[in-house]
């Protein structure tokens, strides 16, 4: 497996790790935890923005991996 690839795989779960703390924020009864798990989120949210970028930059460096 390629970096590339390995990053984009990252990113996915990024993503879906991003997915359940929303849910879990908006389906917790604790005030308390909703507040936590949105602030995990949001914290996840910026890790996969830097992904995103680090994506970008592979795909513009590196054309072999454009799409991949």
């Amino acid at each position: 497996m390629t970096i590339a690839s390995n990053v984009k795989q990252c990113l996915s779960t990024i993503k879906g790790i991003e997915s359940q703390l929303a849910s879990f924020a908006l389906n917790s009864l604790d005030s308390e935890a909703q507040v936590i798990f949105n602030q995990a989120m949001l914290t996840v949210g910026e890790v996969k923005k830097d992904l995103q970028y680090r994506v970008l930059e592979l795909e513009r460096n590196e054309p072999q991996y454009k799409g991949s």
